[in-house]
């Protein structure tokens, strides 16, 4: 089995503008192996959210190839893309995208609906990830009885819900003070530990010093890939 759970070449991402194409993507080429930790960055209109959309089966390229865990995803459908979307892929967003009349447990289970699971386990399973992310007494509680933090706890309890092969996050600290962007930070770093595939957009350079490696955009290339060299902690 490929230790590349994303393999993309040349991928083009234009968009049309009236009688204009907007080109955002330029012929990217990027390989990211499982288990790595990854940030994208980049100032705005560099391509780093089309990139990451196009990465989470959320859009699809113009033109180039996208393999993702071994999977040509760049010529699917749109029901095709659903499914690899809710099987391969966990999502972590700025604005959470909470359920807002739901509780914790059952925004956390709502993925494990759509892939097809009993209620006796998806119930199983949500209360197994909240207790993960440190949630386990505010499982009967809704989003508005639930601090920024918690309600993004919630949001990475329901990404992890179906063991996806990549964790997705985009800005994932971006409506939350410093203190709690930290707390948010140490729980991805514990996911990565557990041997998940973190790859997160962000313009802030303390956000992206989590990672493993730095994949800077500009102008709808990649300007820079840079890995750092991991200290063993023995």
């Amino acid at each position: 089995m490929s230790n590349k759970v994303i393999e993309i070449r040349n991928i083009i991402r234009n968009f049309p503008l009236g009688q204009e194409v907007v080109k955002v993507l330029k012929g990217i080429d990027l390989d990211i192996n499982r288990g790595e930790y990854v940030a994208f960055m980049g100032p705005s209109g560099s391509g780093k959210s089309t990139l990451m959309n196009l990465l989470g089966c959320l859009d699809t390229p113009t033109g180039g190839s996208y393999i993702l865990n071994g999977k040509d995803v760049s010529k699917m459908t749109d029901s095709e893309l659903a499914e690899v979307r809710n099987k391969e892929i966990g999502f972590v967003f700025q604005t959470f995208n909470l359920l807002p009349r739901t509780t914790a447990l059952d925004n956390v289970a709502l993925p494990m609906i759509y892939a097809g699971y009993s209620k006796a386990d998806r119930k199983k399973r949500a209360e197994e990830v909240l207790n993960n992310v440190g949630l386990g007494d505010r499982m009967d509680h809704k989003p508005n009885q639930l601090s920024g933090g918690q309600r993004q706890r919630v949001a990475v309890g329901r990404a992890l819900v179906n063991k996806p092969s990549i964790i997705l996050a985009d800005e994932p600290t971006g409506n939350l003070d410093s203190k709690t962007s930290v707390e948010i930070m140490n729980l991805f770093d514990e996911i990565h530990a557990a041997g998940n595939t973190v790859i997160l957009v962000t313009h802030e350079e303390d956000i992206a010093e989590h990672a493993h490696r730095v994949i800077r955009l500009r102008d709808g290339i990649i300007e820079s890939d840079t890995r750092k060299e991991m200290v063993s902690s023995e």
